[in-house]
């Protein structure tokens, strides 16, 4: 299993994902057709149905009428796709905007994360970074383990980015980044490469990479000649940034949730 990132590891140093466990409360089950429907996925009669058919598992194990789960602890799926149904639990869509340093709080005074995240209650730890003056989405949760396998390069988890460079763009480069560019801690190489638009001297393109390196994305572009003037992460794994205004979040829905934990193989 390739090593974690030493900027992986220092996110959950000291953190509470690093609190050894209280002792486990008792279970607190309840009709599992009730879950599902707390969860907004229909009526309890939908429900049931979903159950009679085969639709949904427990721990792994397919459920049936009169089962019982306990929302905050078990794993529930439904057509193969995990059910947050732990209300504790938050996950969240930030759009970073230029000039905001992704930590939740900066000891020189600068915007930091926290900052735009005046409603919300519970300690959240933001899913990787983006440097001081990039811009698009971070993702913001409380829950540890998926945190923690979605940054973890093991679980490859691709991210989008949209970079406007100078142009014009040589035929050559998507060639190049997708062979691999050398740099000095190791190649790097992007899966896709497209030019989105050009315009005079400036030239907007989009790549995808598993890569979660310091500066990844533009120290490549340095190296192939064309610095990054303007960089805005637009997904991760099957999380789009979408039309969420700069210094805006969202919740993240049921299906987005299960889109990530599937992601990870969960």
């Amino acid at each position: 299993m390739p090593s974690v990132d030493p900027s992986i590891e220092s996110e959950f140093q000291g953190s509470a994902f690093d609190a050894p466990p209280d002792a486990e409360p008792p279970r607190n089950e309840e009709r599992l057709q009730k879950i599902l429907a707390a969860a907004g996925l229909g009526s309890r009669r939908a429900c049931e149905r979903m159950i009679d058919a085969g639709r949904v598992t427990v721990n792994g194990k397919e459920a049936t009428l009169g089962d019982k789960a306990d929302a905050a602890r078990d794993a529930i799926h439904v057509d193969g796709s995990r059910l947050m149904t732990d209300t504790r639990m938050v996950y969240l869509a930030l759009n970073k905007p230029a000039g905001v340093v992704s930590t939740m709080d900066d000891e020189k005074g600068r915007d930091a994360i926290s900052d735009f995240l005046p409603n919300i209650n519970t300690r959240v730890f933001h899913v990787g970074r983006l440097d001081q003056e990039s811009e698009g989405l971070l993702l913001l949760t409380n829950d540890g383990g998926l945190a923690h396998k979605l940054m973890h390069p093991s679980y490859e988890v691709a991210k989008t980015y949209q970079a406007e460079i100078p142009g014009p763009v040589p035929r050559s480069m998507g060639r190049e980044l997708k062979a691999g560019v050398a740099l000095d801690d190791g190649p790097v190489k992007v899966d896709s490469f497209r030019v989105v638009d050009a315009y005079g001297k400036v030239a907007l393109v989009e790549v995808v990479l598993h890569e979660g390196r310091n500066h990844i994305v533009r120290r490549m572009f340095e190296a192939v000649g064309h610095p990054v003037q303007r960089l805005i992460r637009t997904q991760i794994g099957p999380i789009r940034l979408g039309d969420l205004r700069p210094g805006r979040t969202r919740h993240l829905n049921q299906g987005e949730i299960g889109a990530l934990f599937k992601a990870v193989g969960e």
